[in-house]
């Protein structure tokens, strides 16, 4: 009995040490992509899962991605002064793109957030689900997500939500149709740990040697 007593503490203790709010540390990500297309799915299969490693602090965000296929994306968000920096580095050379981020009521105008009935536990964090459908700058969007408010990390996929969304994503699911072609995009932090995070990982200073580049066309999103 004294046995069973002590687990149940220690499982307590564990959940509440987990469940405490973080303002500045480092996350881990992992992001899976398949499709219904054999061909596609095959070279997806070849990238295999995609990891990032995310920096936050004081309402910013920093997601570095390196994959040998794909190259290197960095993602620089700034919530305060809504402003997000994106730094490729593959085989089409050293681009940026350096966008606004639009919270306002207007920009929201064809999407419907809705508040799930169920909660996910990722990486220690009871999360609350949404589920996002409609139009966004001509994409058609459906996702679900999971967001838990004891983390303030910005994330760009969901930053333009502003306060529909409450917390940080942990757990999304993307459904994509490009150029007549079903993805599936499924990203999911695993693991997440307090520390001191440097200003510098968010400086949005543009590095030498990239070159500018245009937002594209939003791709089809079912």
């Amino acid at each position: 009995m004294k046995k069973i007593i002590l687990l149940f503490l220690v499982t307590m203790s564990i959940n509440v040490f987990a469940q405490k709010e973080m303002k500045e540390g480092v996350m881990a990500m992992k992001m899976t992509m398949s499709s219904d297309n054999e061909q596609v799915n095959a070279s997806l299969a070849m990238m295999g899962d995609m990891a990032m490693t995310i920096y936050f602090k004081e309402n910013k965000s920093r997601s570095e991605m390196t994959n040998p296929m794909a190259g290197s994306t960095t993602t620089i968000v700034d919530n305060t002064s809504k402003k997000t920096l994106v730094l490729m580095d593959n085989g089409g050379g050293k681009n940026y793109m350096l966008s606004d981020i639009d919270t306002s009521e207007e920009s929201l105008k064809g999407l419907t957030i809705t508040t799930r009935n169920d909660t996910k536990t990722i990486a220690g964090y009871v999360c609350k689900g949404y589920d996002i459908v409609g139009k966004k700058e001509g994409a058609d969007i459906n996702m679900t997500l999971y967001a838990t408010d004891k983390i303030m990390a910005p994330n760009q996929n969901t930053a333009a939500f502003g306060t529909k969304i409450k917390g940080t994503p942990m757990h999304m699911i993307m459904n994509m149709t490009q150029m007549g072609m079903d993805m599936k995009i499924t990203m999911e932090i695993t693991e997440v740990k307090g520390q001191t995070v440097a200003d510098s990982k968010f400086d949005m200073t543009v590095p030498e040697g990239y070159a500018k580049m245009e937002m594209p066309k939003p791709a089809k999103i079912d």
